[in-house]
């Protein structure tokens, strides 16, 4: 396998980071380029300006490793900061729960209301 061919990814509970881009609906390999699955289990609901920020805090991850190896190593650390900010947006009230999720377990905390702030 070439190095070309070779999928590096990073797994968190709700982002999803490979080293491919996608063509067709398939992954297809792709060293210098990432690809993020944001929230496969549908369990938040996720809103144009939540699902933004989101992004732009991927892009700005991404480019902070400018020049750096694309490693497993990395990639769990751009995974990890955004489970990061997932949680602040949740807690901030920008982000919710997705009630017609398949499971409601409330990774991220309970759910907070007005009351309870």
């Amino acid at each position: 396998m070439s190095e070309a061919e070779i999928l590096l990814k990073s797994t968190t509970r709700h982002v999803r980071i490979f080293t491919a881009s996608v063509v067709d609906g398939n992954l297809v390999p792709k060293p210098g380029e990432l690809t993020m699955d944001l929230d496969p289990d549908n369990e938040f609901v996720w809103d144009g300006p939540v699902l933004a920020k989101v992004q732009q805090r991927f892009g700005e991850l991404v480019d902070s490793f400018a020049g750096a190896d694309l490693s497993e190593y990395n990639l769990r650390r751009i995974g990890s900061d955004l489970e990061g900010f997932i949680r602040q947006l949740l807690q901030a009230g920008e982000l919710r729960y997705n009630p017609d999720a398949r499971v409601l377990n409330y990774s991220m905390g309970l759910p907070r209301s007005p009351e309870s702030l």
